[in-house]
């Protein structure tokens, strides 16, 4: 069974940082993308960061130049630093992984972390 443990989150001000990180475990043949996502109150879950497994990365236009998203294959972990924080960044932010877990070893699966709340105030 494969798991997501985010962690970082919390309560910052405008223009302050915090670095998200997601922990992937479980029995993985092989991982391949992994991202973030965050809902809103109100709003639809939207796409912030992703990075393949060649590490190739997309962003959201609203966190171009503020946000980094990495990754440590060895350790089957994904970062997310967030700089310049804005209230209207403020959301509950989900991890997800696209992974070929060894017990469906022909299959890619979604994967989803429980997600982890940012507040930033004005």
């Amino acid at each position: 069974q494969v798991q997501l443990v985010e962690s970082g989150g919390g309560l910052v001000q405008a223009g302050g940082s915090l670095r998200l990180l997601c922990a992937v475990s479980g029995s993985i043949f092989r991982l391949n993308a992994m991202g973030w996502y965050r809902q809103a109150p109100g709003k639809q879950r939207e796409l912030v960061a992703r990075m393949s497994n060649v590490g190739t990365t997309n962003y959201a236009d609203s966190v171009k130049g503020r946000f980094t998203i990495s990754r440590d294959n060895a350790k089957n972990t994904v970062y997310l630093q967030m700089n310049s924080l804005k209230p209207e960044d403020t959301a509950v932010y989900y991890c997800n992984v696209n992974a070929r877990p060894k017990s469906a070893i022909s299959s890619d699966i979604d994967y989803w972390g429980k997600g982890t709340l940012v507040i930033v105030s004005s």
